[in-house]
């Protein structure tokens, strides 16, 4: 079972997305923890490898995993989700 950590912004951009989103991206958080048997998990490639993203519907969760870490870097809705 891993240990999942939300930084301070990705903990922001929770706080700001609807309730009925924040209640699916916990469904996420809570999938997270059975890693690494999580299903749709996607690694990112690019400037981002070495990180994963989840979804759910329209919205992204952006992690990175280190031993049995799993760290929430950025949550929000996929429009300009990976500009930076």
């Amino acid at each position: 079972m891993a240990t999942v950590l939300i930084t301070a912004e990705a903990q922001r951009q929770y706080h700001g997305l609807p309730k009925v989103i924040r209640t699916r991206i916990e469904k996420l958080l809570a999938r997270l923890q059975r890693w690494p048997d999580v299903s749709g998990a996607k690694p990112l490639r690019g400037d981002l490898a070495g990180r994963y993203r989840m979804r759910s519907g329209d919205y992204r969760l952006q992690f990175q995993v280190v031993g049995d870490v799993v760290t929430v870097e950025k949550v929000g809705h996929r429009d300009g989700f990976y500009g930076g």
